[in-house]
C-alpha cells in the first residue's frame, strides 16, 4: 500500500477520535457550561440561538463529522471533511470571544492569532483526510 495513504488513513482514525472526543464532551455538563459562556453575546439568543443550543448542535455535528472521516464512502468522506471545516469556521467566534477574555475562560482563551493558525492548519489536516 502507498505510504501516502497508510499517512492519510492513519490521519483520518486519528481526526476520527479527536472530533468525536470533542463533540462527547459538549455533553458533560461542567464543559457544556464553559462552551456556553463562550458564545459571544451577538451570537446569542433563544430557541435555536440559545448558547445551549448552540452547544449541542455544534457537539452532534462533531461527533458525526468525525464518524464521517471513517466512511468506506469517499463521497462521504469528502462531505464529513467539508462539513468539520465548516464547523471550525463556525466556532471560530467563539474562540475569539474566549481569547479576548482569559481572565474569565483561564486555559481555554487560547490568544487569537495561534488559535487562528491551529484551526486552519486543523482545516487542512481535514481537507487531506477526507480527500
Amino acid at each position: 500500500m502507498d505510504a501516502f495513504l497508510v499517512a492519510q488513513w492513519v490521519l483520518r482514525v486519528v481526526l476520527a477520535i479527536v472530533f468525536v472526543a470533542m463533540g462527547v464532551l459538549h455533553f458533560v455538563p461542567r464543559v457544556q457550561r464553559g462552551m456556553q459562556a463562550m458564545v459571544p453575546p451577538a451570537m446569542r439568543g433563544t430557541g435555536l440561538r440559545s448558547p445551549r443550543t448552540i452547544v449541542v448542535v455544534s457537539g452532534v455535528a462533531e461527533i458525526l463529522g468525525g464518524l464521517g472521516l471513517l466512511a468506506p464512502w469517499p463521497t462521504v468522506r469528502f462531505a464529513a471533511g467539508i462539513g468539520l471545516i465548516a464547523l471550525l469556521v463556525a466556532v471560530f467566534p467563539a474562540n475569539a470571544y474566549a481569547s479576548r477574555h482569559p481572565e474569565r475562560f483561564g486555559a481555554t482563551a487560547v490568544p487569537l492569532v495561534p488559535r487562528l493558525v491551529a484551526q486552519i492548519v486543523l482545516g487542512a489536516l481535514v481537507l487531506v483526510a477526507a480527500i
